[in-house]
């Protein structure tokens, strides 16, 4: 009786083995598989990087773009001056005249909002809150320092009086 089990236990782990096997088989070409898509996808990757580093090793032409405003004319060949256009006196005077116009009314302006009484209440509010505010922090200082101050002399003095004989 106890042959038949030892020749089914043989049995049993050959066809363990078999499919171990097969398993091992498909494993292997599906890793084989996926390797070679792998390879295929870094040779094609390569060669676009290849053709990017030719494209910027390759000097471009150089353009200079047309700048939008030009303050000189230096490396310019040199062009005969067009002639300035002549304005009329009285044009002049009155492009002068609206000009200081202009000025005199928003200095004007600006001097009545700063001489305004409710500005004028509001600065030196503000002013006197910041010089309240800067006598308090002068005595916080001041308060801070002495006590400094008065610990230093105690460590220099040292113990005195207990035991120090």
């Amino acid at each position: 009786m106890q042959d038949w089990i030892g020749a089914a236990v043989a049995g049993v782990l050959a066809l363990v083995a078999l499919a171990l096997g097969v398993a091992l088989l498909r494993a292997r070409s599906r890793t084989d598989r996926e390797l070679g898509a792998a390879r295929a996808e870094t040779a094609e990757i390569k060669a676009q990087l290849e053709a990017l580093e030719a494209r910027l090793s390759r000097p471009e032409p150089r353009t200079t773009p047309e700048a939008e405003f030009v303050i000189t004319n230096l490396g310019e060949p040199a062009a005969d001056p067009e002639p300035v256009p002549k304005i009329d006196n009285t044009l002049f005077a009155d492009i002068v005249l609206r000009e200081t116009v202009v000025k005199a009314a928003s200095l004007a302006h600006g001097l009545r909002r700063a001489l305004d009484p409710e500005t004028r209440h509001r600065i030196r509010y503000e002013m006197g809150r910041e010089v309240k505010r800067a006598r308090k922090q002068r005595r916080v200082d001041t308060r801070q320092a002495r006590r400094e101050w008065q610990a230093r002399q105690r460590a220099d003095e040292g113990p005195v009086g207990r035991g120090a004989a």
